[in-house]
């Protein structure tokens, strides 16, 4: 979005004081028109840094244009290093909380683990605690970390879940389907006695509290202890268990002696909106999570960062480790920022396989769901459009996503179709179809560039209201002859899109995206490869049930002029105005006549051709 003196008056002051300002590395401090500090900020070289803010013809995101909108004067703090500017912005930030930095407000409250007070106790996380007899452990700042604990315990353990009542529903039906696949050891069976139930439940409890490793160790020595006083249907049964948690550590997330103290963080964009999310373990156990809303979506490096410090400003302690999903520009930065004020090193690190790598796709997948609750769209639906962005290498997700397939039947009824996709999602009342008006034989390329020209001739000219967004990104069904093709139209309008070609395989499948001069995979990128066949497919719908529409049409308009007297023209009348086949059969010799304007013989012999079709 770019700014100029209609939007702030005060540019042409802020540009000429800009120009005067020292090169050194140092702090900026926005204000409003009633002296409110709005933004501060860092930077390596302060003139560089404040001029981006008030160039002519500089292209801002939106939080940044709204800041910008409304600086009317800033101050600026000159330091002797990049490292003393960091420090310094943390420490205004903290003490002014400007409107447009980092607030971080998390999603905190507290849970509980319960063991309900009857026969056969469950366990259950839940967020507050009832004068109801039960026995509770906690309070845990994380209810992610107690649902997911208490579900592995449940699962590890298999003790049910299920709404019965024991012992009072004992055999009154059939077990369900978690008996049958080892989710549970089936109490409603009647076949475990009361005292090797809740002897289950203590075991879960201390697989809760004390992590695999004690567990195992210890149902290990009650095992070997009911081998040797001959109990072999008890050691076998905690042998089952004792196998179920090491099985349960290969793959679950909660508890992980192999995981160092360390926080994991990941963030979350959607089109204008950004979240973060952080893991915390300790201890090899997962502790906690919280989640921030960032508030709209800026640079993805630089957010990551103003997270860090943010985020780490409110602790009193930090962890030898930081987990990120995606790269930063300056760890080295922020790492002594973290050893400075903690007293301890801390390494900045963005894992690329193994156990770690995972943890930061749990990050990541939490990041999504969390902003997904806020923007009102799925988890899969934002990380579509994050990996699609990332693959094409694009600064943002695109919002609008526009794509155009051609389709004709050898050189007749050529037509192209026009899909959009708004935020991962069909937006039917964007999506267009074209009769191609300029190309007689079949020829695909100039198909499309007749497509894309009369298009974007719309969008210049403001000639139609469904023409006048902007696309973030331009699809076209086809390959790299197809993107080379319409490229230059583009350019030739000063139309500054991506645009890309979707490849299809043998079997007429999405495979690849062209980029003219070579392809981009998408296999490694699920959520974005779903999308953009959906794209594909969805276009090529369109698309052929046009040209069958079309197809159709130009069969009836063909029998039609087949009677003396009536040519395209009243032809085309007769079907503008009645549309199908059946429609014009229940039309009078009187109607047929008037609407196309023939004699009444004519229409005569007119309602006994269509009387036949």
């Amino acid at each position: 979005m770019y700014i100029d003196e209609s939007v702030n008056p005060r540019l042409p002051y802020l540009r000429d004081k800009t120009s005067k300002l020292t090169s050194s590395p140092g702090c900026y401090i926005m204000k409003d028109k009633t002296g409110n500090i709005i933004y501060i900020g860092k930077a390596k070289n302060l003139r560089n840094r404040v001029t981006s803010y008030f160039r002519k013809g500089q292209d801002h995101l939106p939080k940044v244009w709204k800041m910008v909108s409304h600086v009317n004067d800033y101050e600026f703090i000159v330091t002797d290093s990049e490292f003393e500017a960091l420090v310094l912005e943390c420490s205004l930030i903290k003490l002014h909380t400007p409107k447009y930095n980092i607030l971080l407000k998390d999603d905190k409250g507290y849970s509980y683990i319960r063991i309900t007070n009857e026969p056969f106790p469950r366990l259950q996380a839940v967020l507050q605690k009832y004068d109801d007899g039960a026995e509770y452990i906690g309070p845990y700042t994380s209810s992610f970390a107690v649902k997911q604990a208490v579900e592995e315990a449940n699962k590890v353990f298999r003790l049910p879940t299920c709404t019965r009542v024991f012992p009072r529903d004992f055999k009154k039906a059939r077990p369900c389907l978690n008996l049958h696949i080892k989710r549970c050891m089936g109490v409603c069976t009647g076949s475990f006695s009361q005292e090797e139930y809740r002897a289950a439940v203590e075991q879960a409890v201390d697989y809760i509290r004390n992590g695999s490793a004690q567990s195992v160790e210890r149902l290990t020595s009650e095992m070997n202890r009911a081998a040797e006083n001959l109990e072999f249907e008890l050691a076998a049964r905690l042998r089952d268990r004792i196998a179920a948690i090491q099985k349960a550590g290969e793959s679950q997330k909660i508890i992980d002696e192999t995981v160092p103290d360390c926080d994991i963080i990941a963030v979350s964009q959607n089109v204008d909106s950004a979240c973060a999310s952080v893991i915390m373990y300790r201890g090899g156990r997962l502790i906690d999570k919280a989640d921030y809303f960032l508030g709209e979506k800026e640079d993805a490096g630089k957010m990551r960062e103003d997270f860090i410090l943010r985020f780490y400003s409110a602790k009193d302690s930090a962890p030898k480790s930081i987990l990120l999903d995606e790269e930063i520009e300056d760890p080295g930065l922020i790492e002594q920022f973290l050893r400075e004020r903690y007293g301890h090193a801390v390494h900045i690190t963005v894992p690329k396989k193994g156990h770690l790598l995972r943890l930061t796709t749990l990050a990541k997948s939490n990041a999504n769901e969390f902003l997904s609750v806020r923007v009102g769209r799925t988890g899969r639906e934002i990380a579509a459009l994050e990996e699609l962005a990332k693959a094409l290498n694009m600064s943002k997700p695109p919002r609008f996503i526009e794509c155009y397939d051609i389709s004709n039947l050898a050189s007749t009824n050529m037509v192209a179709g026009m899909v959009v996709f708004e935020n991962g999602r069909p937006c039917k009342k964007f999506y267009k179809k074209f009769s191609i008006k300029t190309v007689e034989e079949q020829n695909d390329y100039a198909c499309m560039q007749e497509v894309i020209e009369r298009r974007f001739r719309n969008y210049l000219e403001k000639t139609d209201e469904g023409f006048s967004t902007l696309p973030d990104l331009i699809l076209l069904d086809g390959g790299n002859g197809h993107v080379n093709a319409v490229r230059p139209v583009l350019e030739k309008m000063n139309i500054n899109v991506p645009m890309y070609g979707l490849v299809k395989d043998d079997r007429h499948r999405t495979r690849a995206i062209a980029t003219g001069d070579g392809e981009i995979s998408l296999l490694k990128s699920r959520a974005a490869f779903n999308l953009v066949t959906a794209i594909q497919d969805e276009v090529h719908r369109v698309a052929i049930t046009y040209q069958k529409s079309k197809r159709k049409k130009s069969a009836f308009s063909l029998e039609l002029t087949s009677v003396k007297g009536v040519g395209d023209k009243k032809a085309a009348k007769l079907i503008t105005a009645y549309k199908t086949t059946e429609a014009l059969k229940k039309a009078s010799v009187e109607e047929i006549r008037a609407t196309a304007g023939i004699s009444l013989e004519t229409a005569r012999e007119l309602k006994a051709v269509i009387d036949e079709m």
